[in-house]
């Protein structure tokens, strides 16, 4: 926990995921009509990677909108779950 991704020489691998707007206030199920537009999210997610990737070269990134299946093995001691 004393070293960044850069100090470890790590990757990052960023991947968009629809589900991180939803209003839950409501019923049971999320809602997500104040998401982003669908063509403006995609444009908003590339700036992003496009961002990382003039700052650090070993990054890869999902597909937008695509069904994708991540595997994840935690290399620490913590999770840290960050709530607003």
């Amino acid at each position: 926990m004393n070293q960044n991704v850069v100090d470890v020489d790590g990757d990052i691998l960023l991947v968009s995921q629809f589900t991180l707007y939803g209003d839950c206030k409501k019923g049971t199920r999320p809602s997500f009509s104040h998401a982003m537009a669908v063509d403006e999210a995609k444009k908003f997610y590339q700036s992003f990677v496009d961002q990382f990737k003039k700052s650090y070269s070993k990054v890869k990134n999902g597909i937008f909108g695509a069904d994708m299946k991540i595997h994840l093995v935690n290399d620490g001691p913590v999770t840290i779950i960050i709530d607003s």
